[in-house]
């Protein structure tokens, strides 16, 4: 008989991820389910995989891989969205829960008090998850990023022939900002891969293109490594705010909204850590079989 395996496909802002409860299984590599469950022709359609596993330090544990494979080590919008699953399948009665992720923990709020308004529903059954992202790292070292100095804000650098003023924030994986007058109007498609896999980045790098609409509005477009255009980025948005705040354009314990082309979020860098709140939306639920070579998963030998 073919195993089996439930999974939930959500989304925050469009930036969609199929969740797998892993506190009762093991997925011996999840590199290849990632690949064959996120091709949009294929399989399930999603930026990615999310395991949510058992943790000894928090209320769950999230491992979260990109869509070519590669494992993440953090994603603000898929976190959120653990808190949602967390909550919606009774595994939680927290108001306040905490999720282990390969950048530490973070701390999340279940419906938590925000501008709603700003923040559509669509009618699909959705929650309101506000995540504490922790204090931005700008060192280079840190972020990383292959240029000296004890920050990189506004530095010109030449990438694919053209010199770009790049701003370097790490959320927990490394960012690079950079203002543009026209988000729109950029090909992203030849953009995105010259910065991704510039010889700066050790890492690779995901990249923020943002158009300053206002001292609270930034438009903004990711190319997420890994994973190409996304319709949004959690931790590329609070990159692109505290990039903004780092360059003057936005103001520091203010809310900002960034839109992104799947929806709004709303971020807020304090100056000590990133607030972001936006909707986590459930899309739907089912029961994969027949799994891809390699991707049959096991119960633990400590199953909870």
């Amino acid at each position: 008989m073919p195993d089996t395996l439930e999974f939930t496909k959500m989304h925050a802002c469009g930036n969609d991820y199929v969740y797998i409860n892993c506190f009762n299984r093991v997925i011996p590599d999840p590199a290849p389910l990632a690949v064959a469950l996120s091709d949009r022709h294929t399989g399930i359609g999603a930026d990615g995989l999310v395991l949510i596993e058992h943790s000894d330090v928090a209320d769950a544990k999230m491992r979260m891989f990109n869509r070519d494979g590669s494992e993440s080590a953090m994603c603000g919008n898929a976190v959120r969205c653990v808190g949602k699953y967390l909550h919606d399948h009774g595994m939680t009665r927290k108001n306040i829960l905490s999720v282990e992720t390969r950048s530490g923990v973070r701390l999340l709020a279940i419906g938590a008090a925000v501008n709603s308004r700003r923040l559509a529903r669509r009618g699909l059954p959705s929650l309101i998850v506000t995540a504490d992202m922790d204090a931005p790292r700008l060192h280079p070292s840190e972020i990383p990023v292959g240029l000296d100095g004890e920050n990189v804000v506004a530095r010109p650098v030449a990438l694919g022939g053209k010199t770009y003023g790049i701003t370097c924030v790490s959320m927990g994986n490394p960012h690079a900002v950079v203002f543009v007058g026209d988000v729109g109007a950029l090909d992203l498609q030849t953009t995105g891969p010259v910065f991704e896999n510039a010889g700066i980045f050790p890492d690779r790098v995901n990249a923020e293109f943002v158009e300053v609409a206002g001292r609270a509005r930034l438009e903004v477009r990711v190319w997420e490594r890994g994973s190409g255009e996304t319709r949004a980025c959690g931790t590329g948005a609070c990159a692109a705010v505290v990039a903004a705040v780092l360059n003057g354009l936005c103001d520091m314990n203010t809310e900002v909204v960034v839109s992104l082309p799947g929806g709004e979020l709303l971020v807020n860098y304090t100056g000590s850590t990133v607030l972001m709140s936006g909707v986590c939306v459930t899309v739907f639920e089912g029961r994969l079989k027949g799994l891809p070579v390699g991707c049959v998963t096991t119960p633990p030998s400590s199953a909870l």
